[in-house]
């Protein structure tokens, strides 16, 4: 009879593992190739990259750029991976350029194995998938960040231990010793306590460390993997020798989520006795800190793999290709899109020696051209996937002037944000490299003359030094003047039957047709307005082309 039931309790716990295991399996097999459906944490996914060191980097992306191609956006659409070490990581990938990749063939390697082996793909991302915890996020803190010092009178947290482990003993022989016990166990409640803050600063990422090092060996397993890197062993059995001082936290943790009042209670007893958690700690942290280039190891190693699954994830729905990156300074694009509009309407470009000045109205698709090749190429330089039939371009940094508003807190208006945004990247234009500028309608916030003047003026030094410009502008006198330095594309619409339609494709040649005053009319502008804005505009046009003649 009894073992008829215990028959059948371990039967319904394998059927409940094995079912839960088929869910897992289907989860994965389904959700590969879409989107997230989770809040994302930016301010805990930016803090790896905001404290990594990034200076032999060809350039990090500015958060005036990030914001100017809606990098947030870019980057919730781009992530699938599997663990938060992993979406730390591809964050801070994404962040920054870095040229000749030594990993480029290998990580492609991996891509196209984990697309073509599903099982294999599937087993990494379960072993991904125990860093998913939101915990996660502190282990970087545990190289990145300084650890916490010692009290100077820590060699009294040890005297204190030591009286109470012989206060203990001494008790069971003479009972005056359980006094001293109980006086000396009333000091080290108060350290306890104190120690708390302290201790509130790791209970999640020690924890986590542990289990990294887990993820990571395992990982490690994989033939492919290993020759991302071929030291790691070494960075794991390092961690591995803190692991038995670190599985104290780990036991901490647990008793706050799982174990009984009682049991946390007696545990909590035994600390305070021999002051176990100050002991712990300070012991763990200090060689924590001798570890930081091991922790980092395999952080990046998991991290990498896990950016590596994400790649793949978004190119099996995606249309992409594998950019050409070589030293000309030419751009060659064929049939780019916007990753983040729906159904979007590809465009062709090829830039040689010239920059291109966009014209249109508004509307037409001009600034998401812009962005839509921004985007390609930091995804390109980055994660050697861009959203095209075909890419080819130089390694590049990237600025743009797309989204300026006024900065009230600092007492800037729009003007004075754009000038300063703009002076930044005529000095970027003059060092060495190619450097790629994003601008959308320079200087709006002043008169038409001084635009004019200006615009010609920035756009020409910027375009120097075989730097590549991509701006837009409304100001169709421009397109005479930079003609020799910028060709000449534009977007355009269709009206027919009192409706404005985008074709959204990119033309040769400058706009001609203008039809913002036939908009109005459609919008059923009073007759005297319109037809007054009618009368104004030919007399400009004819102004306009005198002065043309004359020149």
């Amino acid at each position: 009879m009894i073992k008829t039931i215990l028959y059948q309790i371990r039967h319904a716990f394998s059927s409940l593992f094995s079912n839960r295991k088929k869910a897992v399996h289907k989860r994965l097999k389904t959700s590969f190739g879409k989107e997230k459906d989770e809040d994302f944490n930016f301010s805990m996914i930016e803090k790896y990259f905001l404290h990594k060191e990034h200076s032999t980097a060809h350039q990090v992306i500015s958060d005036k750029t990030c914001n100017d191609l809606d990098f947030d956006e870019l980057f919730m659409f781009l992530d699938r991976t599997h663990s938060k070490v992993g979406q730390q990581y591809l964050y801070n990938q994404l962040r920054v350029i870095q040229p000749n990749d030594p990993k480029r063939t290998l990580n492609e390697e991996i891509i196209s194995e984990v697309s073509a082996n599903e099982t294999k793909r599937i087993a990494i991302q379960q072993i991904l998938e125990k860093l998913n915890h939101k915990d996660a996020y502190y282990i970087r803190a545990l190289f990145q960040e300084p650890h916490i010092l010692p009290p100077k009178w820590f060699s009294g947290i040890k005297i204190l231990s030591f009286l109470s482990v012989i206060s203990v003993i001494l008790s069971f022989y003479k009972p005056i010793f359980f006094g001293i016990f109980l006086v000396i166990f009333c000091i080290n409640l108060i350290i306890h306590y104190w120690n708390k803050k302290n201790l509130v600063q790791y209970i999640n990422s020690i924890p986590q460390l542990i289990r990294l090092n887990v993820v990571a060996a395992h990982l490690f397993t994989y033939k492919n993997l290993q020759k991302l890197d071929a030291k790691l062993p070494d960075a794991i059995q390092v961690i591995r020798k803190v692991k038995n001082r670190m599985s104290f936290f780990q036991l901490e943790a647990n008793l706050q989520g799982e174990f009984a009042i009682l049991a946390w209670f007696v545990f909590e007893i035994i600390k305070i006795t021999f002051l176990i958690e100050p002991l712990f700690l300070f012991g763990v942290l200090r060689k924590l800190d001798t570890k930081r280039n091991e922790i980092e190891s395999v952080f990046t190693f998991v991290g990498h793999v896990d950016m590596l699954i994400s790649i793949a994830s978004v190119r099996k729905s995606e249309a992409y290709c594998i950019p050409k990156i070589y030293t000309k300074t030419e751009i060659e694009i064929s049939e780019i899109r916007h990753p983040l509009i729906y159904d979007c309407v590809t465009n062709t470009l090829h830039l040689q020696k010239k920059s291109l000045l966009l014209t249109g109205s508004n509307m037409s698709g001009k600034t998401s051209f812009i962005r839509a090749v921004g985007i390609n190429v930091i995804t390109g330089l980055t994660l050697n996937t861009c959203f095209a039939k075909s890419m080819s371009f130089p390694i590049m940094r990237i600025y743009s002037a797309i989204r300026i508003s006024d900065d009230l807190m600092n007492d800037k208006s729009y003007y004075f944000e754009e000038v300063t945004t703009i002076k930044e990247m005529i000095q970027e234009s003059q060092k060495n490299g190619v450097n790629l500028f994003l601008l959308d309608e320079l200087f709006k916030g002043t008169n038409t003359v001084e635009r004019i003047s200006a615009g010609k003026a920035v756009l020409s030094a910027l375009a120097k030094n075989n730097n590549k410009v991509l701006v837009s502008t409304h100001d169709i006198e421009l397109t005479d003047m930079l003609f020799d330095s910028y060709v000449l594309y534009h977007f355009g619409e269709i009206i027919n039957s009192n409706k404005v339609a985008f074709d959204y494709k990119l033309k040769e040649g400058k706009l001609k047709n203008r039809n913002a005053i036939k908009i109005l009319e459609m919008n059923k502008y009073p007759e005297e307005v319109i037809q007054e804005a009618m009368d104004i505009s030919k007399k400009l046009d004819a102004s306009y082309q005198n002065k043309k003649k004359t020149n």
